[in-house]
């Protein structure tokens, strides 16, 4: 990156930057376009919440509401928009997206995060995470055309092909892979722990199965994936769920799956879990192990419950960070170089 200057000077000094935030805005222009095409309802939500996402790794950040007597109470930027457009499926829109502003505490390291973002989440009523697969796929296409004129395009000296079909691998076998863990090791947390200490992590006298996996799979594994082409790692293991559903193949896994390009993790998406009970003992569960880690704590949102209570379609969704995927398709380095005023110029 070059040197630095204020943002609104550096749109002077910097020809490069200045080119890639004006086609920032097409990047945008062509999401809005592929949606609307499809018949997708763009939808607004809050970003002032009066409880955030119970996800246990994530800092978020608090603010308080005074209101006109005087009362106080403690409100939340959104780590993300899932609940509510959940609530809008409820509501019986099936097909919405939504760009939306998101924010996450503590998010300055390396080049690919940034406290405040931009996020794009798709929703789709009577559907799983295949007919998001299939999104992911025509929507990446659709934008490299746009931008580039073909279904190629060069990252850090590579050309990844977004064109057709993308690689589609499951966790289980991205361990077999790429870090020679059998799935014997890998579906036991006993077997998996003792793995990831044999190979010199630290776990500690805590350390947990999730903790052993990230250790693998963050070293050893990550930095592998959709490399030519955009890798679909699908089918993590039930305990990493969070809101999605099991797999109907094999219980011991969820219906998620996460899209990499070039070793960079670019969405995370779900066949949603519609089941009110087990949702609040997922989020519960979430709960406590937020406490165990240290995290800020707060109550369970009732309203997202209730709202799976009255009764939300069977659906599938998706949040796609789309500065890191400006930043792929236009061959940026950083984040802070498709960004108009990065976190640490304000």
């Amino acid at each position: 990156m070059s040197a630095r200057f204020p943002p609104y000077l550096r749109l002077r000094q910097d020809a490069a930057f200045r080119h890639r935030l004006e086609r920032r805005s097409e990047v945008l222009d062509a999401i809005r376009s592929f949606f609307k095409a499809k018949a997708f309802l763009e939808v607004e939500t809050p970003i002032l919440v009066k409880l955030p996402g119970m996800e246990p790794y994530l800092d978020v950040f608090s603010t308080e509401f005074h209101s006109i007597d005087s009362e106080r109470e403690e409100r939340y930027l959104i780590t993300s928009p899932e609940y509510a457009m959940k609530k809008l499926l409820v509501g019986g829109l099936p097909r919405i997206f939504q760009i939306t502003k998101c924010f996450r505490n503590k998010e300055t390291g390396g080049d690919f995060h940034n406290p405040e973002f931009t996020m794009l989440e798709w929703y789709r009523a009577e559907s799983d995470y295949r007919d998001i697969m299939k999104d992911c796929e025509e929507l990446l296409a659709s934008l490299a055309m746009a931008l580039h004129g073909r279904k190629n395009f060069q990252y850090r000296g590579r050309s990844i092909d977004v064109g057709g079909e993308f690689e589609k691998l499951r966790v289980v076998e991205a361990f077999e892979k790429y870090a020679g863990v059998s799935r014997d090791v890998f579906e036991s947390e006993k077997l998996l722990i003792e793995e990831a200490s044999r190979r010199g992590y630290s776990l500690g006298e805590k350390g947990t199965y999730d903790d052993a996996f990230y250790l693998i799979f963050l070293n050893e594994i990550e930095v592998k994936l959709g490399l030519e082409k955009p890798t679909i790692l699908y089918e993590y293991p039930v305990s990493m769920a969070a809101l999605s559903r099991a797999s109907e193949r094999d219980s011991k896994y969820a219906e998620r799956f996460e899209l990499y390009i070039a070793g960079v993790e670019v969405a995370n998406a779900f066949s949603e879990l519609t089941d009110a009970d087990e949702q609040l003992r997922r989020l519960q569960q979430e709960r406590s192990q937020r406490g165990q880690l240290g995290k800020a704590l707060y109550d369970v949102d009732m309203t997202f419950i209730d709202a799976l209570r009255a009764g939300m379609p069977l659906s599938s969704g998706i949040a796609l960070g789309v500065d890191r995927l400006v930043m792929l398709f236009l061959d940026a380095q950083s984040i802070e170089d498709v960004l108009f005023f990065p976190f640490r110029d304000l």
